[in-house]
């Protein structure tokens, strides 16, 4: 992974590819795009950028609970480091989306890379992280199923779509927990894996100090989820900070609507989409979420209870503007600070080197 990263139109390709899709989508059924325009032209700035302030702070928050998973741990990593690792995951996952794992690996790599042999505990907690976000969002979806429940707006497609995201988050939660209790399933499934590789690369990739390291650090990551059963109490402080990490969320969500004067949508509707939203992004379909289909859910979503196609679509974009771009630049700037530090830090011995 490299410390530089040099930005190109390729670094918005597959953002840019998902806005096309989003257009098409929209243009398929016949929305005024320029109505769409005319909405956004209107918008009150002031309650539009205490959205994006929440954005920052939603970030802020999960950073938090990621520090105190590792602390639990003892894996020194200042906030500020791990804030930096936090945005700089963002920023791979937008350039290479595969279900946030693109960004988690980013993660345990450079927080590994910042404290050695620590691989296989930085990922227990980036695990741990996951499992109690999960369970946060299945909350947040049946605390939104309720409200709607009880405005008489849970029916149909929506109730179908709810109850298949639940089992299927529910099968994920329970196939993560089991490789997580089961040491030997994990020991013997990446064994499997690294055979599997040496035999495709037909024995030209040696991977024995690989397997060495890998079952090291299965092993290390295997240690650390007992540390967390062993220890629940200390799980108190990451759980609440990841909570209002994800309670700050579909804030955003009610914030932009209410830029473009829309506040007829339920706080119900608010919490369930936002809840599908984010368990089709975490559960693995082999499909790269970030290429339109955010967009073209959200806005489904929307006219799914009750809002208006120019108003679904044009909230649809102000949200992504948000939660996609704002994201990736902020990322991206992290990405830049980590090589800027990284060259300084390798200056010194570079100039040693060409003294000799």
């Amino acid at each position: 992974m490299t410390s530089k990263y040099q930005i190109t139109w390729k670094s918005f390709l597959l953002p840019i590819i998902g806005l096309i899709v989003f257009f098409l989508y929209i243009y398929i059924f016949n929305v005024d795009i320029l109505q769409i325009i005319t909405i956004v032209q209107s918008i009150n700035i002031y309650v539009y950028l205490l959205a994006a302030v929440l954005v920052i702070l939603d970030t802020f928050f999960f950073t938090l609970a990621w520090y105190f998973l590792l602390k639990v741990l003892s894996v020194k990593l200042s906030i500020m480091k791990a804030q930096l690792f936090v945005w700089f995951g963002i920023f791979v996952d937008t350039l290479i989306p595969a279900e946030s794992i693109s960004g988690e690996i980013s993660k345990i790599y450079l927080a590994s890379k910042e404290q050695n042999g620590t691989t296989g505990r930085v990922t227990a907690s980036i695990v741990a992280q996951r499992l109690i976000g999960m369970s946060v969002n299945i909350i947040i979806l049946f605390v939104g199923a309720f409200l709607l429940l009880f405005e008489g707006h849970l029916f149909g497609l929506m109730l179908d779509l709810i109850l298949l995201l639940v089992a299927l988050t529910f099968v994920f939660l329970l196939l993560i927990m089991l490789l997580c209790v089961k040491e030997q399933w994990t020991m013997r499934i990446l064994d499997a894996i690294i055979v599997f590789i040496e035999r495709v690369s037909r024995g030209r990739w040696k991977l024995a100090k690989a397997r060495e390291e890998t079952l090291d650090a299965a092993k290390a990551f295997h240690s650390a989820m007992r540390e967390f059963g062993h220890s629940p109490k200390k799980l108190f402080i990451p759980s609440s900070l990841s909570l209002i990490s994800w309670i700050i969320s579909p804030v955003v969500f009610y914030l932009s609507f209410l830029s473009v004067g829309y506040s007829s949508i339920s706080w119900g509707a608010i919490l369930v989409i936002y809840a599908i939203f984010m368990a089709a992004k975490s559960i693995p379909i082999g499909v790269p979420f970030e290429v339109g289909l955010p967009e073209i859910t959200l806005t489904t979503l929307f006219i799914w209870v009750g809002v208006d196609w120019q108003i679904a679509a044009t909230v649809t974009i102000l949200i992504r503007l948000l939660t996609l771009w704002l994201r990736f630049f902020i990322g991206f700037g992290a990405q830049q600070w980590l090589g800027i530090k990284a060259m300084s830090t390798l200056s010194p011995n570079n100039a040693k080197t060409e003294k000799a």
